[in-house]
């Protein structure tokens, strides 16, 4: 079963190879993506890593050391808590009519 650790506080230059090279030194890495912004293209400066083996020694070997002049932020990732809300509106209802009410 493989795990799938958050990396923060990366250098906005970190490439997903340079990951991959940094954890392959702990274990088997299946995959490291680069969290990008879809508006400007640019990194947002975490990413998460995906290990077969390796996880827990990576964790301490890579967490709160420098690399690439920022001190990472690593650990296991945690799942993404389902968003709120229902059609984009964020629940406040639309009362429609706009005149007075009569009673």
């Amino acid at each position: 079963m493989s795990t799938k650790l958050y990396v923060g506080n990366l250098a906005f230059g970190t490439t997903d190879q340079d990951l991959m090279d940094l954890f392959g030194r702990y274990g088997q890495v299946t995959s490291a993506q680069v969290v990008m912004d879809r508006e400007t293209g640019r990194s947002r400066g975490f990413a998460f890593v995906e290990m077969a083996s390796g996880a827990q020694e990576a964790i301490q070997g890579t967490n709160m050391n420098e690399f690439q002049g920022r001190n990472l932020t690593v650990n296991e990732a945690k799942p993404r808590e389902p968003r709120s809300g229902g059609g984009g509106y964020g629940g406040g209802g639309y009362g429609g009519g706009g005149g007075k009410r009569r009673y």
